[in-house]
């Protein structure tokens, strides 16, 4: 096991070089001058040269990539063209809603959408297996900001019972964080929620049909026991894949759950910078964004040897 740790981790280092290349090119393959373009239309000459030696764009290429390079392995994401504070600094502002919005999210999907599949597959091909398939194909093809808007004007503007947008930090009290974040962790986990309902379903339909199935239900194992002992654990194996998968839905649907809420995470920072083109944000948010794809990864990968014993690395 430690070894293949081993392997992975170091597996990460030509992806998140690749990566960093991508991100460090962003800039460059801008059409026009990118000081110009950073800018704006109405600068002066001037005003774009000191653009381009604050970018250090003045330098020959080779040289500006190893000092990103450079920076990067000390933690340094650059600094931001408009607000000139650091890009760290920037990520740990916002950092906390994006990460509640996230795991609120994560345990909205996962709590429900599994016992939903699990569900459909024990009555597959029943009404309750057409209605929660029903549900899952209508919430993953409904976009999230319609969704969110629509439970904006039930919940928020009819009843009242939450608030409209905006965010609660954990210091004003954990109640008040769950009110504001109700809303947009139910948008954003109903999406989520569809797609990890339909591979349960898929995956728990494969394993109720094995021989061992059949003859624990001959043996009269309990359903419950059957269900979750039995089946689910071996079925969990492209269940937590799609786990997985799905956080990249989950990033790019922050972006736009945190703009229709108006919540100030680090989607409404991608948001703002691109709108301002402050390149060092946006290839800085790529950074963590693709470090986090990568950890998650590994870490799904180490959990198969949990769910499926047969699995060695």
């Amino acid at each position: 096991m430690s070894a293949y740790v081993l392997r992975r981790l170091l597996a990460t280092i030509p992806v998140m070089a690749v990566v960093a290349l991508f991100v460090f090119l962003l800039l460059h393959l801008t059409p026009g001058d990118p000081a110009a373009v950073i800018a704006g239309d109405e600068a002066s000459p001037a005003e774009i040269e000191g653009v381009r030696r604050k970018l250090g764009l003045d330098r020959p290429i080779w040289e500006q990539f190893l000092i990103y390079v450079g920076n990067l392995m000390r933690g340094d994401l650059g600094t931001s063209i408009f607000s000139n504070l650091p890009v760290t600094t920037l990520v740990q502002q916002r950092l906390e809603p994006t990460l509640v919005l996230a795991v609120s999210t994560l345990i909205v999907a996962v709590v429900f959408a599994v016992p939903l599949g699990v569900v459909a597959a024990w009555k597959a091909r029943s009404a309750v297996d057409r209605i929660v398939m029903g549900i899952s194909v209508i919430g993953f093809a409904v976009p999230v900001f319609l969704i969110g808007y629509l439970l904006v004007y039930v919940f928020a503007i009819q009843l009242r019972w939450l608030p409209i947008q905006g965010y609660s930090p954990l210091a004003g009290g954990i109640d008040k964080t769950l009110r504001s974040i109700a809303l947009p962790s139910i948008a954003l986990g109903l999406v989520y929620m569809a797609l990890i309902a339909r591979i349960t379903r898929a995956s728990m339909l494969e394993v109720l049909s094995e021989d061992y199935i059949r003859t624990a239900r001959a043996k009269g194992v309990a359903t419950t026991g059957l269900l979750l002992r039995h089946a689910l654990k071996n079925a969990a194996v492209p269940i937590v894949t799609v786990i997985g998968i799905g956080l990249t839905l989950l990033i790019s649907g922050v972006v736009i759950t945190e703009t229709v809420f108006n919540i100030a995470g680090l989607g409404r920072l991608t948001v703002d910078a691109i709108l301002k083109r402050d390149y060092p944000i946006i290839q800085g948010l790529i950074i963590l964004f693709a470090g986090t794809k990568v950890l998650v990864n590994l870490l799904i990968d180490l959990s198969y040897t949990f769910f499926d014993p047969r699995i060695r690395y």
